[in-house]
């Protein structure tokens, strides 16, 4: 059979599979135990525990669950409240302010936590309340939140990003830095549209603010600065040449649980065994995926479907605008029912020859790709961040949070369509840092 042929065989059966709503995981090693069964026989099935844990073989790899310890150990505080309560007060004289504070909450909770659903409880739950007592509409207060906590997975330190780079064997400190301009770019966007509909909606009390003194806005602080001091020292440390990667998540994993323990009283051996179940489970299910992946990605390369399809796609006589509008259409439906970092695992290592060949960087792509996954994340049928919003404000219904959150959507397609107008929003932090990659 040819392998473009059963490529396309290989794609219907692995969208059946995981619709049926098993794990991805599990989903990933069925197809692709199957069709090496049935192409190159049972004994293919030896190579399996080999390339999956030869996946996992990564010193890289143990960054992901420190990160993760991070914002578990961030997530069961009141640092998010705080966070919110600090913005809140520092921004109050801005028009609009509060819905600025609560995206710039966000989007610092979201990094400093790597967890879109933790964002938007924490934020949710202290901003909503008080964005609607004040006259905002419902769609901006729920869908400016919802959007504001897909900001994790892009702005660093980003598990997603881990993730990519591992599977496309990227540097990790370049799409730690690619991410900040964007995230920023994105940020500013959000903040600029949610002024705008909140100046449009015409209500003037959204306008008032409470006033607040000096020492109001000075005693917040040293609730809210250890954090945000960690999540710099790690940076620092990681492109300061003192540490890597791995090394800084183990320290900045620490460092939270020690000011989590001091500054909010957080001694319940109880609470402390939530965090480390909590994380312990997500990183495996994180590492589970990136083992069938690498299974997954073997079974294409055996059959001579990756080569095959590279070549093909370099064959085309197309521009290459066109087949990134191509692949950016294909990366948004794919977000739309998959979680990131399924998607990443599953499609970067396909893509990566594809996207070189036709020019393209692939730390800028990797920024594209996680502005796609982005997307998904306030967008049907999936969309969760929508029904995390639902889930803490029952009284505003599903289809306006959509609506809050699809302007959102917009700001997201015009932030990709500036980085490939201009990519150096992407690449110039990096190369500046680190240097020209070669």
């Amino acid at each position: 059979m040819e392998p473009l042929s059963l490529g396309a065989i290989v794609a219907c059966a692995t969208i059946i599979v995981l619709f049926s709503g098993i794990s991805v995981a599990s989903g990933l090693l069925f197809v692709a135990a199957s069709f090496l069964i049935f192409f190159d026989g049972m004994s293919s099935l030896s190579l399996m525990p080999e390339v999956f844990f030869g996946k996992l073989d990564n010193f890289a790899l143990l960054s992901i669950p420190m990160f993760i310890i991070m914002g578990a150990a961030i997530s069961s505080t009141r640092a998010g409240a705080d966070l919110y309560e600090a913005l809140e007060r520092w921004l109050t004289r801005v028009p609009g302010g509060l819905v600025v504070s609560n995206l710039g909450a966000c989007a610092l909770f979201s990094a400093m936590s790597g967890s879109s659903p933790a964002t938007c409880a924490a934020i949710g739950k202290m901003g909503i309340p008080e964005m609607r007592k004040r006259g905002y509409p419902d769609s901006v207060a729920a869908g400016s939140i919802a959007a504001g906590g897909t900001l994790g997975i892009l702005i660093p330190p980003s598990v997603t990003m881990i993730v990519y780079g591992i599977a496309t064997e990227t540097s990790i400190g370049r799409l730690f830095l690619a991410g900040v301009l964007p995230g920023l770019l994105l940020v500013s966007l959000f903040m600029a549209w949610s002024l705008y509909s909140t100046w449009a909606s015409g209500d003037a009390r959204v306008l008032r603010s409470t006033t607040y003194t000096w020492k109001q806005k000075i005693e917040i602080l040293p609730r809210v600065l250890p954090f945000l001091a960690i999540i710099l020292g790690v940076l620092y440390a990681m492109y300061g040449g003192i540490a890597t990667p791995s090394e800084t998540a183990a320290v900045g994993a620490l460092m939270c649980l020690v000011i989590a323990m001091v500054i909010y009283r957080l001694w319940d051996p109880r609470q402390l065994w939530a965090v480390l179940r909590d994380s312990t489970r997500e990183s495996v299910m994180i590492l589970f995926i990136i083992g069938a992946a690498g299974v997954f990605s073997y079974m294409l390369s055996s059959l001579f479907i990756t080569q095959s399809i590279a070549e093909w796609i370099g064959g085309l006589d197309t521009n290459r605008w066109v087949l990134m509008a191509a692949i950016n259409l294909f990366l948004l439906v794919a977000g739309f029912f998959l979680p990131p970092v399924a998607v990443i695992l599953m499609a970067a290592p396909i893509l990566l020859p594809i996207i070189t060949t036709a020019g393209f960087d692939p730390i800028w792509f990797a920024v594209v790709l996680t502005i796609n996954m982005e997307i998904g994340l306030i967008s049907p049928p999936v969309g969760l961040n929508l029904y995390v919003i639902n889930g803490i404000a029952p009284d505003i219904k599903l289809k306006t949070i959509l609506v809050g959150s699809l302007p959102y959507v917009g700001c997201m397609i015009v932030a990709i369509l500036l980085l490939c107008l201009f990519p150096g929003i992407a690449l110039w932090l990096p190369d500046f840092v680190m240097g020209t990659a070669l």
